[in-house]
């Protein structure tokens, strides 16, 4: 008790902004008509519902009936793969993704490889990104999809995604694209980066947890993934989540408002932290830094350190970071997106991601960078005397049988 609370684990999930709970409250309480009812009370839940696509589809640039709510970031991702590969699946048997994806996606592709698919998984550099080139080279006639991520959740390194859609456009094939980790952070424009799937998901922009979008664009057909009613246009069936939806409306309403003004105090403030790891702090290299990143991440990979440890050490000061994705918390394998940007064992483990959003302040980094390199220092010795206790300790001996 009485250490401050610091929240830099947006790439996870970011706090309900007020305005959006106070969005939703009507819609959990007197609003409560099925938006499927013709009634009063229906139309009043399929008029927020509507209204709340439209804000969705302004903040990428998109059509109001290009929108499909989902559940989530994952759903989108699934229902975005499985869907528009099912509908084509006489066309070809063959997609494109890279080894960097989110879990949704890359477990996407390995449901679709038991069906006889066949998938291939880029590589990256040591940056974090693809090159186009290496896309050129696998695409064939059989491709039905390529699905790359925009951003990356964990090291926040920026695709070339209009490349790749112009590489695949160029052949007749679809292009997915998460963007979970970006729509809200950078400008997410539909028709700029060419995209034909496009997934977003609430939580990540101060929106609720559980429900996210699928853009589609027109003519774009895909196979049902949650089938049992006409709702969102036949393509997922189910009552939808009307308080959510609003949320999800009402958070890119204000992503799209504020989003050029808060996201480079955020970047400076990111930079400032970044910066100072690395004055004060020896044996840090910091993950993707020679990309383009988003403005709101840094994974800094602490030689020497045990990344979880440090994680933990963080956490009873108050301080909330994380080692990776969400998704793979709990996991002691080390992060399938450093692995495939080629870090060495030795900086594997001690990699700790940082993820700021527009709620934090130069206290909490000042706070933060006071509190490293002690932590850090105290961690390393505890880890050197671990191993000169280890190598100092004689095997037992072994019993006779």
């Amino acid at each position: 008790m009485g250490e401050p609370f610091i929240y830099f684990d947006h790439n996870a999930t970011t706090p309900l902004h007020p305005t959006v709970w106070q969005a939703m409250q009507p819609f959990l309480t007197e609003v409560f008509g099925n938006p499927s009812s013709l009634h009063t009370e229906g139309l009043q839940a399929r008029d927020a519902v509507e209204e709340a696509r439209e804000r969705v589809a302004r903040l990428i640039g998109a059509r109001a009936e290009e929108i499909i709510f989902t559940s989530g970031g994952t759903e989108a991702d699934n229902f975005a793969i499985l869907g528009s590969v099912l509908a084509r699946q006489r066309q070809g048997g063959h997609i494109v993704t890279s080894q960097i994806e989110h879990p949704a996606v890359l477990g996407s592709c390995r449901a679709l490889e038991t069906q006889g698919f066949r998938v291939t998984r880029l590589p990256v550099g040591s940056g974090g990104t693809i090159g186009p080139d290496d896309l050129a080279n696998v695409l064939t006639d059989d491709t039905l999809l390529v699905t790359l991520m925009h951003a990356n959740n964990e090291v926040g390194t920026i695709q070339p995604i209009q490349a790749c859609v112009a590489l695949a456009h160029a052949r007749g094939i679809l292009v997915h694209t998460d963007a979970v980790q970006s729509v809200g952070k950078i400008p997410v424009l539909v028709d700029e980066l060419g995209v034909d799937l496009l997934s977003l998901s609430g939580h990540k922009i101060h929106g609720p947890k559980g429900i996210g979008a699928l853009y589609v664009r027109r003519g774009i057909a895909l196979d049902p993934i949650v089938t049992g009613g006409p709702q969102e246009r036949g393509l997922r069936g189910g009552t939808e989540h009307v308080a959510a939806i609003v949320g999800l409306g009402a958070a890119a309403h204000l992503a799209a408002t504020h989003m050029s003004e808060e996201m480079p105090q955020v970047a400076a403030l990111r930079d400032r932290l970044e910066q100072e790891i690395l004055a004060t702090i020896p044996d840090v290299l910091v993950n993707g830094a020679t990309a383009p990143r988003l403005p709101t991440t840094t994974n800094a990979s602490f030689k020497g350190v045990d990344g979880q440890s440090l994680v933990v050490a963080l956490d009873l000061k108050g301080v909330a970071t994380s080692t990776g994705s969400a998704c793979s918390s709990g996991s002691l394998e080390p992060s399938h997106v450093l692995i495939a940007m080629g870090l060495a064992d030795e900086w594997l483990q001690g990699a700790v991601r940082f993820s700021l959003g527009s709620g934090n302040t130069l206290a909490e980094v000042d706070t933060v960078l006071h509190m490293l390199p002690p932590m850090v220092a105290r961690l390393r010795q505890h880890s050197r005397g671990s191993v000169r206790q280890a190598a100092m300790t004689p095997p037992p001996k072994r019993q006779r049988p």
